[in-house]
């Protein structure tokens, strides 16, 4: 099975979407024209603990914001990322140093190589899909 296929089955992102508590996105921003910002009030509204992470903010949303998703200090269930593909390398080790438990690439964004990585240290991976799109889809 190829990394970024170890999560692609519907009953496993429902699985991950209803089990998950805490939900980090990296790359969050203030801006309301960005689509992190539109998915990070989605989450926040469903119920999920939005953690932002972006070294250029102090706080997203009112949320306190983390440089680094290991910077957290606690536990986080899903890594959503809104980064360009080059730069998932780096936030796939990032995830597995937080011990978090899935690294989910946004829709338009796909890096095997990361992916592989992120399946290495023991994430499941989700690649090029949106977390508010599927959580709509199959989260009741």
């Amino acid at each position: 099975m190829t990394p970024s296929l170890t999560v692609d089955e519907d009953d496993e992102i429902r699985r991950m979407l209803k089990d998950a508590r805490t939900i980090a996105v990296v790359g969050a921003s203030e801006d309301p024209s960005r689509d992190s910002n539109l998915i990070s009030r989605f989450l926040m509204h469903v119920g999920y603990d939005f953690i932002p992470v972006n070294p250029k903010y102090i706080q997203v949303l009112g949320a306190k914001c983390y440089p680094t998703v290991a910077s957290i200090g606690r536990q986080v269930d899903i890594v959503d990322v809104f980064r360009r593909a080059e730069y998932l390398e780096e936030t796939a080790r990032d995830a597995i140093d937080a011990k978090a438990g899935v690294l989910w690439m946004q829709l338009g964004i796909e890096n095997e190589e990361a992916a592989r990585i992120a399946a290495d240290g023991g994430l499941q991976v989700v690649m090029n899909r949106c977390i508010m799109v599927e959580h709509r889809r199959l989260v009741r």
